[in-house]
């Protein structure tokens, strides 16, 4: 009796025994060390899967922060990584990662794809910078290219932008020929975070609206995000009700074009050719980046052993940048008034020659919204006025720094702190 209650008793601890080692959550495995050779891929990073690279291949991962099918800022890079592909075939394998939080989750995925064996990491917005840093400084084997930002080292991590705020000022002059020709005096702009790239695009955006709406003031919308479609929206309504007639985004989705179509008023997208496509009759234009040339560019050097780490920021005249309805074989949309496209046309081809770059658009004198001189006449904002930079090693200190907002801009406006 008392065997069997013996046995009785083992047999339940043995079950027990089995259960809590079915449940309980295995033992990671050591963390690699750092370096370029020899580690394995981690299976995933804060959730994210990480793709493997092929054998015998340029092994090429974009970390993107968006979705692709955001008809903006992912979509235009996942179109460059397209073409990356298409230019350089079976030379080039290429993945992508979607939706990566900017801050350490962006670090976690960067480092694995490392780990794993891509020969080249594209990071793909301004909040990666410091974690590409980090990991390009472990893995010295690997190639790093952050868009955007201002970081680098001479071996292995490249920066890479271009002269948005050209085709914004541009954009701007459309925006105020329409709300004259409509009889209103106020644009709306939605901007996402106060960094220098989005002050001097909105800056370049006013300054073209002045050209030729010199009446006109720039209301703007703070939204501290690059993707929300909600916040987005609701930007867009709030500058509608405020009493815009054209809202500009330099956000990353469709729907303020969408918001201003619906409300019988005009919109402006970003960043990819196709985000007009929310509503043709009512979206004047978008500025637009082709990433492809640069990232083929970029890549060629890699594979000839050529790179160097440095700060790319290309102009109009590489022809990376677009402004939808204007550029060859196409026509402006319905809603650009007649009048202001000779001369919206004259400007991009001057642009397009290198006759004009984009510092000519920051030439003094330019007062900020309060009425305050900040470049006097004469002067013209230098590479790093228009990113703000100081105390960045190897590039000079701004002078007149972008952190301003330029005449034009509502003079209640003001830059938020974050």
């Amino acid at each position: 009796m008392r065997r069997s209650k013996l046995w009785s008793v083992i047999s339940l601890l043995m079950v027990v025994a089995l259960l809590v080692g079915a449940c309980a959550a295995p033992v990671a495995a050591p963390a690699a060390p750092a370096g370029g050779e020899g580690e394995a891929a981690a299976p995933a990073a804060g959730g994210v899967q990480i793709p493997e690279p092929e054998e015998g291949k340029f092994n090429v991962a974009f970390v993107y922060v968006g979705p692709i099918g955001d008809g903006g800022w992912t979509y235009a890079h996942n179109e460059g990584r397209l073409y990356l592909e298409e230019q350089l075939g079976d030379q080039v394998h290429t993945a992508y990662l979607e939706t990566v939080p900017e801050g350490a989750d962006a670090e976690r995925v960067i480092r694995n794809l490392a780990r794993a064996g891509f020969d080249a990491v594209f990071t793909t917005s301004f909040g990666y910078m410091d974690p590409t840093e980090t990991v390009a400084s472990e893995f010295p084997d690997a190639y790093f290219v952050h868009v955007s930002g201002y970081k680098k080292n001479p071996e292995n991590f490249s920066n890479l932008f271009g002269a948005m705020e050209s085709m914004k000022y541009l954009t701007g002059m459309i925006a105020g020929a329409r709300t004259k020709a409509d009889g209103g005096n106020r644009v709306g702009y939605i901007a996402p975070f106060p960094i220098a790239e989005v002050i001097r695009h909105l800056n370049a955006a006013t300054m073209g609206m002045r050209q030729t709406c010199p009446e006109c003031q720039m209301d703007v919308r703070w939204i501290f995000t690059w993707f929300d479609p909600d916040k987005e929206r609701q930007a867009a309504e709030s500058l509608l009700e405020a009493g815009a007639d054209v809202v500009i985004t330099g956000a990353d989705t469709t729907g303020p074009v969408q918001v201003a179509g619906e409300s019988g008023k005009w919109g402006v997208g970003y960043d990819s050719r196709n985000a007009c496509e929310v509503d043709t009759e009512h979206c004047l234009t978008v500025p637009y980046w082709n990433w492809g040339p640069e990232y083929v560019r970029l890549i060629q050097s890699m594979l000839d052993g050529t790179f160097e780490g440095s700060d790319v920021y290309f102009d109009v005249d590489s022809g990376s940048l677009g402004l939808l309805g204007f550029m060859e074989g196409q026509t402006p949309a319905p809603g650009v008034v007649e009048e202001v496209i000779p001369l919206v046309q004259e400007t991009l081809a001057s642009m397009q020659s290198g006759e004009l770059d984009r510092f000519f658009i920051f030439t003094g004198p330019i007062n900020d919204n309060k009425g305050n001189e900040i470049v006097p006449a004469g002067e013209a904002l230098t590479q790093s006025d228009l990113e703000g930079l100081q105390g960045v090693e190897g590039r000079p200190d701004c002078t007149y720094c972008m952190n301003w907002l330029v005449e034009g801009v509502v003079p209640d406006a003001e830059i938020p702190q974050q």
